[in-house]
């Protein structure tokens, strides 16, 4: 083999799952159609999850804005206003950090940790049999070929990956077309959450040094089949055809075009072969989702991927990805279809979106939007159980162990499993015994807090390298029933004691 795994694609999906496979120790190659990064930012931010993960791996200060990036507390659903911060811990997400940042970041990131990231390289070909993946690779110098126990397709909505494999693409097709564009030159007035016309939307936001990001949503545009990339004019054009107004004067950096096209994969993986991101999953590009979706598809992989490439765990942990994703992808889909008819209907809308105004007053409705929106409500299938953490994601907490203080998120920071003793219980520590090489076992006591305590109710808990919970403890009886089953279940099979080194849980591998 060439490398444990190949990554298609070097966007935000790819180079987070290459910085993941790192971290569990497998080797991995990232190879990118594109010589360079354009620089061009569909997205500009991520959400409350999305910050959440970033910060589980230590990634937010190298935003370069500080500890934490600024956040908007209020966002919307299908430009209906609301404040998200009525579900604790949730917020509408990171706002203003170009695409570009966020790439520029995670390939850092996952180089520093030994990532190889190729451009310049076209996959033309690939082949899958049961000992592994060979990439045919389009090169300037000629062609170039690749082994790999895995491939894992991060190439966007049109991916080669996904047509080359045979995954199939389900959905509904594109209705309409829309335009972006990045506008200097123009004095425009801000429309951020969008102005609904007679012939269609428009939103408008500067980016700073006089530079406005619009998008453009006529009425009556279905989409064909183009023979050259969108030009600013046709923006201009439909810009002028909503509002009356002419920007034509004005200068794009950069200008693109994206449908309302909604498709899932019909499976996220084929024996040795995976997809994540936009390969996975297209939609309309509402509340910023796409990206995010994205990362977390890419950090419920990684460890287990990587667990898979060592050795260390069964390929069948790798129909987990599938059995926790694919339902996450499918309510994103749900959600932006829902989001596109209040967003972008014409007066036949117009009952629809009083109504979700009126819905908006209530907060139980609040919180399920905001949880929906932010990411903030996945929850996966857990095993036995009743804890209200079992198989959502831990927040963060602060906490007092024998090193001194951390907490549940900077435990998190070398991506490997995490048994949290609450209680100084030797039993739950004997449990792990044989798992120190991929779970770190940390007594300690969490600090006083005010309001609600996500640890409340359990004196343990298995938290695994994604920072989902596995297991809790029972609270009556043996207090390590069923923590073998989960770490077998999530870890693979205990190793020798002579094979399991010591751990230093709170340092970055």
């Amino acid at each position: 083999m060439d490398t444990d795994v190949i990554v298609v694609g070097a966007g935000p999906t790819g180079l987070m799952l290459a910085g993941e496979l790192r971290l569990g120790g497998a080797r991995v190659t990232v190879v990118e159609r594109l010589a360079a990064p354009t620089g061009q930012s569909r997205g500009l931010g991520f959400t409350a999850r999305a910050m959440e993960v970033f910060d589980q791996r230590g990634l937010l200060p190298r935003f370069g804005r500080g500890p934490v990036p600024p956040i908007s507390p209020v966002g919307h659903f299908g430009g209906v206003r609301f404040d998200y911060t009525v579900l604790e811990g949730a917020h509408f997400g990171a706002r203003d950090i170009p695409q570009s940042e966020t790439e520029a970041v995670l390939e850092e990131w996952a180089t520093e940790r030994g990532a190889d990231v190729r451009r310049g390289r076209e996959l033309t070909g690939l082949t899958a049999d049961d000992s592994g993946v060979e990439a045919v690779l389009r090169t300037p110098a000629g062609t170039e070929r690749l082994r790999a126990a895995y491939l894992v397709g991060c190439d966007g909505g049109h991916s080669t990956v996904r047509d080359l494999a045979g995954f199939g693409f389900p959905g509904t097709p594109a209705t309409r077309v829309m335009y972006l564009a990045d506008v200097a030159g123009q004095a425009l007035r801000p429309r951020p959450l969008g102005e609904r016309l007679p012939n269609g939307m428009v939103m408008a936001a500067p980016l700073g040094d006089g530079v406005d990001r619009i998008i453009v949503c006529p009425h009556g545009s279905p989409p064909d089949a183009r023979s050259a990339p969108v030009g600013f004019p046709e923006v201009a054009a439909a810009w002028r055809h909503i509002t009356g107004e002419d920007i034509g004067d004005g200068h794009a950096t950069w200008v693109s075009s994206f449908t309302d096209a909604t498709r899932q994969a019909d499976r996220y993986r084929r024996g040795r072969v995976l997809l994540a991101g936009d390969a996975a999953h297209i939609h309309l590009p509402a509340g910023g989702q796409g990206l995010s979706t994205g990362v977390q598809d890419a950090v419920n992989l990684g460890w287990k991927l990587a667990a898979v490439a060592r050795g260390t765990a069964p390929q069948s942990l790798l129909d987990t990805y599938d059995d926790e994703r694919r339902p996450v992808g499918a309510r994103l889909l749900m959600n932006t279809r829902a989001q596109g008819l209040i967003f972008l209907g014409g007066a036949e809308a117009d009952p629809l979106r009083e109504l979700f105004t009126e819905l908006l007053e209530y907060d139980d409705v609040k919180r399920h939007l905001a949880g929906i929106v932010s990411g903030l409500d996945v929850r996966y299938p857990a095993g036995p159980g009743h804890h209200p953490l079992l198989g959502r994601r831990v927040g963060h907490r602060e906490l007092v162990a024998a090193a001194g203080g951390t907490s549940t998120t900077e435990l998190l920071h070398p991506a490997r499993g995490v048994l949290l003793d609450l209680a100084d219980e030797p039993a739950v520590r004997a449990a792990a015994t044989g798992f120190s090489d991929r779970v770190a076992v940390v007594t300690a006591v969490p600090k006083p807090v005010d309001g609600t305590d996500p640890l409340a109710g359990t004196t343990a808990l298995l938290v695994r390298p994604d920072g989902h919970v596995a297991w809790t403890a029972p609270g009556t009886g043996d207090p390590a029933a069923g923590l073998q089953d989960a770490l077998r279940a999530w870890f693979g099979p205990p190793r020798a004691p002579a094979e399991n080194p010591p751990t230093s849980p709170t340092k970055d591998a």
